[in-house]
């Protein structure tokens, strides 16, 4: 049966005026609160956090020391549209002949024929599912969770890195060395990025991509809104066969996580602390500067995202779609939405005129209004 959309999900807001979008070329951010300035309160965001233990996607889970912030932020991959295009298409031209044939039919009877359809009237009623059409829709085959790191990030990264060894058994996960998959200067981490492809004991063909910023370290600056914490990103993505990735997708808990000593780890390196965090108004995502009508619930330096909350439904959307078109190389974007049992997500993509990706994914729930902005570099 397909999702339908519940009242809760319907908001409506004035349409606010968006600030500016700035395209910086993925330029390093460079705004920062000089010295002896006055600091903004940080917003409070228990409101839109979830503990240890929430679940991710196959198995995997929020580790302990870590808080996501917002939903998961899930969309279909390019690969599993075009997968599903012919069905799509197949199944608009079947429906557009079924009405053909009874306008024909209308005709012959003498029945008039139907009054155009009205322009519809704007409101912040999120679209229908891009395939609705369809008997079972396709779901998302791409996942992302985006936390705050306020435990011990050594332990947090290597509690994440263990559940991967358990998802992924054949992987060859290093648990105990953080220098294979951070980087470093003087010892002092400046970023960290995992990605391994294997599979599931269920045979489920994934790809899981784990990236951490601690901050910038030249300057002893976090990311906005991340409270002087580390911030990490893990991304779950099917990569198999798209069709066999709608099939018992869910794989229930893991089994045999390896238990970690903070004790064991040999690397030696040192996580930098932060002394604040950058303002609100600091250049994020290839340049993009948060509205002032929005509230920036988390972000990051490297991986380059940011996400914020808005009071309605409406705006959030307006957000999402402002930002992917000002970074789109040729004024165009594709768009797809998608019901889940509880909300709405829709996602914008554009190529950016150096080759890389915007993509902002809007959700619209009953827990609230959210836009995740996100920004990949071309690939060197």
């Amino acid at each position: 049966m397909k999702s339908r959309t519940t009242a809760a999900l319907l908001s409506v807001l004035t349409l606010v005026a968006l600030s500016a979008c700035d395209g910086g070329g993925g330029q390093d951010p460079t705004p920062v609160t000089s010295e002896g300035a006055a600091r903004t309160p940080p917003p409070d965001l228990s409101e839109h956090e979830s503990g240890p233990e929430s679940p991710i996607a196959y198995g995997l889970f929020v580790p302990e020391g870590a808080t996501q912030l917002g939903p998961l932020f899930r969309y279909r991959s390019d690969r599993l549209i075009q997968a599903y295009r012919p069905d799509l298409e197949a199944a608009e031209a079947q429906s557009e002949a079924v009405k053909a044939d009874k306008i024909a039919q209308d005709e012959a009877n003498g029945t008039p024929a139907p009054s155009p359809t009205p322009t519809p009237t704007p409101t912040s009623r999120p679209s229908d599912d891009s395939f609705r059409i369809l008997e079972e829709t396709p779901r998302p085959d791409t996942t992302i969770s985006l936390m705050r790191i306020d435990g011990s990030p050594s332990d947090v990264v290597r509690r994440m890195l263990a559940q991967v060894d358990a998802a992924l058994p054949e992987a060859d996960v290093e648990l105990d060395d953080l220098s294979a998959y951070c980087t470093s200067t003087k010892r002092r981490i400046t970023g960290c990025e995992f990605s391994v492809r294997g599979k599931t004991e269920g045979s489920r063909d994934i790809r899981i991509t784990m990236r951490v910023d601690p901050g910038r370290l030249a300057d002893r600056t976090s990311a906005p809104a991340t409270l002087g914490k580390p911030v990490m990103e893990v991304t779950v993505q099917f990569v198999g066969e798209p069709r066999a990735g709608q099939l018992a997708r869910e794989t229930g808990s893991l089994d045999n996580i390896a238990e970690i000593d903070p004790q064991t780890e040999t690397s030696g390196l040192i996580w930098p602390k932060m002394d604040e965090d950058a303002p609100p108004t600091t250049k994020l995502v290839d340049g993009w500067v948060a509205p002032t009508s929005t509230t920036l619930i988390l972000s990051g330096f490297d991986p380059q995202f940011a996400m914020v909350s808005t009071r309605g439904a409406a705006l959030a959307d307006q957000v999402a779609l402002a930002y992917v078109t000002s970074h789109s190389r040729d004024g165009r974007t594709s768009k797809d939405v998608a019901e889940d049992l509880n909300s709405v997500s829709t996602t914008y993509t554009a190529r950016t005129a150096n080759g890389g990706t915007a993509r902002a994914i809007n959700i619209m729930s009953a827990r609230g209004n959210y836009t995740t902005l996100f920004y990949t570099p071309p690939a060197k």
